[in-house]
């Protein structure tokens, strides 16, 4: 029997994935401000800014003023849908975090920890199906289905991705494939499923390339109609759920809290911190790809790809 999990751990997942979250949002804030080789006009001017540090306090500005916007609604709304895929978001990327270890341990170590990981993702599916279903409004509806049509795209990449990581560590279990690392990474040998994760983490936080469901494009999509408290919490949850996908890949592919001199829950910090970045730079340093191509690139290359991956690990650990 395991040892039991210490009162704090869910208070300091918590406290972590806000933490990251919050990173992710100043660090998206200053990159707006900066032009870039994919949106060279998108740098944002303001006369309350003096450059694109300054551009920090963003997200403390706009979480204040959201939270005393009156909220929109549109006609004929179903107001308690939106409330669920709004808040849905938000419960989602905690709950996959449950799984992933902070430092030695996570907050519920799971035998198929590698699954439930996996499967919150259809939670987010969800959210956001009810978030722009429930709006009655056409702009929410089509960053629905633009989502769904995301989702079938990215799913069994990032499926495959993760069976690749677990079955190299011969167990489902988070913390058996932080344990198959010592020697080496997955993310050393096994470059392909890692890529493949972080194409799809993005597509299942629905940021960067991956930004089509909320596209301006179609005036911000599911969250076209939101306003006040309700668009808060909708992006927090997108950056937690970033957050999150970003910290999924330590323990998968970078080896956990395994490194030198420093504490592991420090090295888990520092990877994810790394990770989050990329992530993040990607919604400002590459172009929104259209959902026809992404599902042309994901059952064209990344699926046989993943798979070709997936054999060789099979082959070198059997």
């Amino acid at each position: 029997m395991g040892e039991a999990t210490p009162l704090w751990a869910p208070i300091a997942l918590l406290g972590a994935l806000c933490a990251l979250g919050l990173a992710a949002a100043v660090l998206d804030a200053v990159l707006s401000g900066l032009p870039t080789a994919s949106h060279p006009g998108d740098a944002v001017e303001s006369p309350l800014r003096s450059g694109p540090l300054s551009a920090a306090g963003d997200p403390f500005r706009e979480a204040a003023r959201l939270l005393v916007q009156q909220r929109r609604r549109t006609s004929l709304a179903d107001t308690l849908l939106v409330r669920v895929g709004v808040c849905g978001l938000l419960v989602v990327a905690v709950l996959a975090g449950v799984v992933l270890p902070l430092g030695d341990r996570p907050v519920a170590d799971l035998a198929a920890g590698v699954v439930w990981f996996n499967a919150m993702e259809v939670g987010a599916w969800g959210a956001l199906w009810l978030t722009g279903w429930g709006a009655n409004s056409v702009y929410p509806l089509v960053g629905g289905y633009r989502f769904l049509a995301q989702g079938m795209a990215y799913e069994l990449p990032h499926m495959f991705a993760l069976i690749t990581a677990a079955l190299g560590a011969g167990s489902l279990r988070v913390g058996d494939v932080v344990a198959a690392q010592r020697g080496l990474w997955f993310a050393v040998w096994m470059p392909v499923a890692f890529a493949v994760y972080l194409v799809s983490a993005l597509a299942m936080a629905f940021w960067g390339p991956m930004r089509g469901p909320v596209g301006p494009d179609i005036a911000g999509g599911v969250r076209a109609e939101l306003s006040g408290p309700d668009r808060l919490l909708f992006q927090a949850g997108r950056h937690l759920l970033l957050a999150v996908v970003a910290a999924a890949a330590v323990p998968l592919f970078l080896g956990g809290g395994a490194g030198p001199l420093l504490p592991p829950w420090l090295w888990t910090s520092l990877k994810t911190a790394a990770v989050l970045a990329l992530l993040v730079w990607s919604g400002r340093g590459l172009p929104t790809v259209r959902m026809d191509r992404f599902m042309w690139l994901s059952w064209l290359v990344l699926i046989p790809a993943a798979l070709a991956q997936l054999l060789v690990v099979a082959v070198v650990v059997g």
